[in-house]
């Protein structure tokens, strides 16, 4: 692909924290499990048995590579499930009267607690945070003393601007305060290594389609000797935590893509990173006024797959999106789970971002190349006109 032309023979797809592609070798173990292996795994016959065979290797996979007890994982139909299974099912068995979380997490999460809230079953609470994003742990210490049964929310890293948080010292405070600590890892799963023996929350979750798995299945991790009620009642499959049957193929593929993530870690961070990096010293040769997002230019605060750009006004502003994707670049202003809707980001409001700059978020996986880098930025500097003074 050349660097300076504008015409690419496909997409220039950097949406990969809303999607990414499957890896070919996920669709191969996939496959036999629906083509071949059809059985329904709560059947006691042979094809029944052979896929729950495959659903409880896949559960010891998961759990290897988070160094959990099988048990401890739940597969789930995603993350956005995951995450009100935390927070409803912790409300309402453990009787928890108070709920923390953040202004910046996914609607996943503050959506089922406001809702909590305006039920009158706990009240909410949120830790400041300073412009760029960043969390006031100190604040969170002062929300949670003198208060008991707590449930606190806080992800590892922010889906639409890339800023990490400390979940290990998050997790302390919450273990200081015996709060129940649920971390939304939907953007850092198989990006990261994840130790639960070495942190203190009692939830974390996943969804396959972010690290290159199937769409539609996800998983949660809940901590040995915690039990929430359900939040899918209707059979006793997972065993009695989620009921319906299971997506056996997505499961299979989950197991397949975490065991791939894991296994080439080191070279896809440094290749993405590698990726990050030229878009940040590109963009900031070829455009006037580029600024990023949070702390999203800085490696070691930041989401290593996320880029969040900063424009100042310009006459494409209200549809630099749309011409971009004209010129075969696929890219976001934020969440992708938002992206039909009218109202801005709950980000970027949030840390008070000028509402007259655009944003534009490029997001990377170890499938993007240097050239597609290249060919992403010339787009968008040839649709780039600031606004005339």
């Amino acid at each position: 692909m050349n660097s300076t032309s504008l015409s690419a023979p496909a997409y220039a797809y950097f949406d990969n924290a809303a999607t990414t592609p499957l890896d070919p070798e996920v669709l191969e173990a996939m496959l036999p499990f629906l083509q071949q292996h059809y059985g329904n795994p709560s059947s006691l016959h042979g094809p029944g048995r052979q896929v729950r065979a495959a659903i409880e290797n896949a559960r010891k996979t998961v759990a290897h590579l988070l160094n959990a007890a099988p048990a401890e994982i739940t597969f789930t139909s995603g993350g956005t499930e995951a995450d009100n299974y935390a927070a409803f099912g912790s409300v309402r068995t453990l009787g928890l009267k108070h709920a923390i979380t953040s202004p910046l997490e996914h609607h996943a999460v503050l959506h089922p607690l406001q809702a909590l809230a305006k039920s009158g079953e706990i009240e909410l609470h949120y830790v400041k945070h300073d412009t760029q994003g960043q969390l006031d742990l100190k604040h969170l210490e002062e929300l949670l003393a003198g208060q008991s049964r707590t449930f606190v929310s806080l992800m590892q890293a922010n889906n639409e601007i890339g800023n990490l948080n400390d979940i290990a010292a998050i997790g302390d405070i919450c273990a200081r305060h015996e709060a129940v600590f649920h971390t939304d890892t939907v953007q850092t799963m198989g990006h990261y290594r994840h130790d639960v023996q070495r942190l203190k929350n009692q939830f974390l979750v996943g969804s396959a389609h972010k690290f290159h798995g199937p769409k539609g299945v996800g998983f949660i991790y809940t901590r040995s000797g915690l039990q929430v009620s359900p939040l899918i009642h209707g059979g006793s499959q997972e065993r009695n935590v989620r009921s319906g049957t299971e997506n056996v193929a997505g499961i299979v593929g989950l197991a397949k893509a975490l065991e791939i993530a894991v296994r080439d870690l080191a070279s896809h961070q440094a290749h993405v990173q590698g990726l990050k990096d030229r878009f940040i010293t590109k963009l900031r040769a070829d455009i006037a006024d580029v600024q990023f997002n949070g702390v999203s230019e800085l490696a070691e605060h930041s989401l290593y797959t996320v880029l969040s750009v900063s424009l100042p006004p310009s006459a494409f502003s209200e549809m630099l999106l749309f011409n971009l994707d004209i010129s075969k670049v696929a890219a976001s202003g934020g969440s992708a789970c938002t992206s039909g809707a009218q109202t801005g980001s709950h980000v970027l409001e949030a840390l008070g971002c000028d509402p007259e700059r655009a944003t534009v978020r490029f997001s990377m996986s170890k499938m993007n190349t240097e050239a597609e880098v290249d060919y992403a930025v010339a787009a968008l500097a040839k649709l780039y006109r600031p606004v005339a003074v």
